[in-house]
């Protein structure tokens, strides 16, 4: 066997999300949200189009997301409709959070690839992330709040006009105890066909 398969298994089955508010004061550094990025880039993509583009928010740039994430909130809720713990969310989560990654899908210029293609090939970049994440005892958060569809997050995020943003990933040290999970069995999921 080329690698420890039962560490591969743990590592998948022990991956959670853990939201921001659950993160601790610990900082993670620069150099690993890049370790994070080098295992994401190194998912599959059909035709090598690698469409994965990342803007990481640290520091202040987490208090300018946090602010156009509010703003975005409000101008686009009618009024009677705000609900203030998520506006209380899209506020505060970037500053509960070392860093924020902006998850984008660069569109390929000839549109040879179907576009599903290379939204399902930035969600393997993701995994990698996430079970990278997992590996160094980081939580992570993949929240894709419809905001983030709009034109007005593409023109915040600088991306192009056939570009997407595909959601925000949230990165801290967990201040609690890892979470537990639990999977229906492949027996629900599953379908075998073999004639």
């Amino acid at each position: 066997m080329k690698y420890n398969l039962s560490e591969i298994n743990a590592l998948i089955k022990d991956r959670r999300t853990i939201y921001p508010e659950f993160f601790s004061d610990r900082k993670v550094h620069r150099e690993q949200v890049e370790l994070l990025l080098n295992n994401a880039i190194w998912a599959p993509s059909h035709g090598m189009t690698q469409p994965w583009r990342f803007k990481i928010f640290m520091d202040e740039g987490k208090t300018r997301l946090g602010e156009f994430l509010r703003d975005m909130y409000i101008e686009k809720t009618p009024k009677d409709e705000v609900n203030e713990i998520k506006l209380g969310r899209m506020t505060n989560r970037p500053a509960k959070a070392s860093a924020v990654i902006a998850i984008c899908m660069e569109r390929q210029p000839s549109e040879q690839i179907p576009e599903i293609e290379e939204i399902e090939a930035v969600a393997c970049a993701v995994q990698n992330m996430h079970l990278t994440a997992t590996a160094y005892g980081l939580g992570g958060f993949w929240s894709s709040p419809k905001l983030i569809y709009t034109d007005e997050m593409k023109n915040f995020l600088d991306i192009g006009e056939k570009d997407r943003c595909l959601g925000l990933f949230y990165i801290g040290y967990p201040g609690e105890e890892w979470p537990k999970g639990q999977r229906k069995p492949i027996e629900y999921v599953t379908e075998w066909i073999q004639k």
